[in-house]
């Protein structure tokens, strides 16, 4: 009995007292960051759809502005936002998924927002797909340098749910898109961005030297014959439409979705985040590469002698972009630290 009493007792010891290591990524020092601020535009749990924004200064610690209040009333969906090569931003959003219409707006400092421009596919004119249920999830925006051009893509379903089955409703999302150079005229009728025959939402592109990649939720239910349903996976392409590549192994644990990508502070480590759906937690795995490895690291315990990365709780989906000290001093003072997070650092 003595002896096991002694393996407790040490093996309480070094839980308390050992330390792993913090993630990569970081600067110290003298050392100058690449990536000196960043903004996390998200929904929360109580007010789904709405606009809210945290900041970070090292991607990993991340607090509440405007005391937790939306930053502006008008806007409803999935926030992402997108930097254009005139400088401003860019977000995009719908109503609902039932609603026909994407709409679109601008800013030049990330806190007053105008309405740009709406947009309304023909679902039923894209090729290869005239079944489209009148669905439009979750717009997303990339801009591509290489063609001068903003893709706008989207997952739209081919069928309905049922009472017996309701995930097949899930599993007939595809994604779409459509290109523009301005986000206010656009490119013929929306098209498919992959020819595989599975359910993929909540796509983001982004481009690596030469290499496309599409960060996306696999959106087939996960069983025995399908382990890597309601994961986030990764594509690759050597072109901005394809064809991408069959989607790597999961990065994520299942049951999670919406990815956000960032580079860390000083601009060699990939931090993916991914919600813990609905409004749970929120993960990070970490990578130096996008064809991987990934690790997950620790966090959204609210210990903290074991998380690596905090975040404001019930936050959901949305984006996180790379933004300049300015910028993030900006947004401070007009928005202001929450009061919380301000006692809690």
């Amino acid at each position: 009995m003595r002896k096991y009493q002694l393996i407790f007792l040490l093996f309480a010891f070094t839980s308390v007292f050992s330390q792993q290591p913090d993630p990569p990524g970081q600067v110290g020092g003298e050392e100058k960051a690449v990536n000196e601020a960043y903004l996390f535009a998200h929904m929360t749990h109580q007010d789904y759809g709405k606009l809210y924004y945290s900041v970070s200064k090292d991607g990993l610690h991340w607090q509440n502005l405007n005391e937790g209040k939306r930053v502006f009333d008008d806007y409803q969906g999935h926030p992402d936002i997108v930097k254009g090569p005139d400088g401003k931003y860019y977000i995009a959003g719908n109503t609902s998924d039932s609603s026909p219409d994407i709409n679109i707006w601008i800013s030049e400092d990330l806190i007053t927002w105008k309405k740009h421009a709406v947009y309304t596919p023909d679902l039923s004119a894209t090729p290869g797909y005239e079944e489209a249920l009148q669905r439009i999830g979750a717009p997303k925006l990339f801009y591509d340098e290489a063609s001068s051009r903003f893709i706008l893509t989207w997952h739209t379903p081919h069928k309905e749910g049922t009472k017996e089955d309701p995930e097949r409703y899930w599993a007939s999302q595809r994604t779409l898109y459509v290109l523009s150079e301005n986000l206010r005229n656009f490119e013929g009728p929306p098209k498919m961005l992959f020819d595989w025959n599975f359910g993929t939402i909540d796509v983001i592109i982004r481009k690596v030297e030469d290499s496309y990649y599409a960060i996306l939720k696999d959106e087939t239910y996960p069983t025995l014959y399908w382990p890597t349903g309601k994961t986030i996976r990764i594509a690759r392409s050597a072109s901005l439409l394809g064809p991408y590549s069959l989607p790597q192994d999961p990065i994520s644990p299942n049951f999670r979705e919406a990815p956000s990508l960032i580079q860390s502070p000083n601009g060699e480590i990939w931090y993916l985040y991914y919600e813990q759906y609905p409004g749970v937690s929120y993960g990070l795995s970490i990578s130096d590469n996008l064809n991987g490895p990934w690790y997950q690291a620790s966090g959204y315990t609210f210990f903290s002698d074991w998380d690596k990365y905090s975040m404001p709780e019930k936050l959901r989906h949305g984006c996180m972009i790379t933004i300049t000290n300015e910028e993030y001093n900006n947004l401070v003072n007009e928005f202001g630290i929450s009061a919380k997070e301000k006692n809690e650092k």
